[in-house]
């Protein structure tokens, strides 16, 4: 039988916590105006290291900073489009404004709850929809990635890198995509192995033990620098490369360096390409409840706008700071236009 790892045993927990409605602050009676804000996280909800947790960090900073409630949702394992609409339904209905689905997975159910309730804010992270009440919150997610190709390019000794995704959807390609630009551009000479956790499937970013297994292929196979967008997935390949000396890491979404459910492997993560995830939601929320000027339509966070970016936490990449910086602002005047997907 394969172990289940610590990081999976208590992702599952999370994860099992999560899938009931939870309720920050005191409790609102159902159907009432103004309940409070609705947050619907993707697979894995809080206690993910990764994507949800960073939309929740903003949502509890707009809570406490606003004093208001919330409600908050999580998607299941094999959640049809049927079965997130209900739970966005379930928010509208009792009022919540604005209703915020965290993930691109959202983007069937969310737009047609957007129409069914028109008087309701919605916002949806890492996706578009084309409606007078929602706010696509997107990021330069590629953008970011460069950077942390550019961070891999000049740390590698092996001169091979790896690349895991939780699936090989368009928003992850962006990851890739901009990762693999900035690792050829600044080091030609590296190879990059790029994998995914679950073809096909959003399942990918829930698998901790499938992601351990792929790094440790990876490793075994002389990668000594891996960047994970594989959400909880990830988790399972910094548990992989903290337990291997000489070889790193690069997180995702939040700072992870930081992160407490990951602290026993901190000192292999090299960086992070954080994407400020509850920057957005925060400030999303703060529009519909805060300034009443709701925020509607694209809303893109880039690297010229602080949306992504690279942690310098550790210290493990301060002897290249330089060259980061240099690469960056060279994104921000436009001097190098980063591809937004894998091929």
């Amino acid at each position: 039988m394969r172990r289940v790892s610590t990081i999976a045993v208590a992702g599952i927990a999370t994860a099992a916590l999560a899938l009931s409605v939870t309720a920050c602050g005191s409790s609102s009676e159902e159907g009432s105006k103004n309940a409070g804000v609705g947050l619907a996280y993707d697979v894995g909800g809080r206690g993910d290291h990764s994507f949800n947790d960073s939309a929740a960090k903003g949502y509890d900073r707009a809570l406490k900073d606003f004093k208001i409630e919330g409600k908050e949702l999580t998607a299941k394992d094999g959640d049809t489009d049927a079965d997130r609409y209900d739970k966005l339904s379930s928010l509208a209905e009792a009022g919540y404004n604005p209703v915020v689905g965290v993930g691109y997975a959202w983007t069937p159910s969310l737009a047609k709850a957007a129409k069914k309730y028109p008087d309701t804010d919605f916002g949806i992270v890492d996706s578009v929809v084309d409606s007078k009440n929602v706010a696509s919150l997107v990021s330069a997610e590629h953008e970011g990635s460069y950077l942390a190709g550019v961070a891999a390019g000049l740390k590698t000794k092996s001169n091979k890198v790896g690349f895991i995704g939780g699936t090989d959807s368009a928003l992850i390609k962006k990851f890739a995509g901009g990762f693999q630009q900035g690792l050829k551009d600044t080091n030609p000479k590296a190879s990059l192995d790029v994998q995914w956790v679950q073809v096909g499937s959003p399942k990918g970013f829930g698998m901790p033990d499938r992601g351990k297994d792929i790094a440790e292929g990876m490793l075994s196979n002389k990668v000594d620098v891996i960047f994970s967008a594989a959400g909880g997935s990830g988790a399972g390949a910094i548990e992989a490369t903290g337990k291997k000396k000489g070889t790193w890491s690069i997180g995702v979404d939040g700072d992870q360096y930081y992160d407490k459910g990951l602290a026993p492997y901190k000192n292999a993560i090299l960086t992070s390409m954080v994407k400020n995830v509850d920057g957005s939601v925060y400030d999303f929320i703060k529009s519909v409840v805060k300034t009443k000027k709701s925020e509607h339509g694209v809303q893109s966070y880039d690297l010229k706008r602080g949306g992504v970016g690279l942690s310098y936490s550790g210290g493990f990449i301060d002897d290249i700071k330089p060259k980061i910086e240099a690469a960056k602002k060279k994104i921000v005047d436009g001097k190098i236009k980063v591809a937004d997907t894998y091929k």
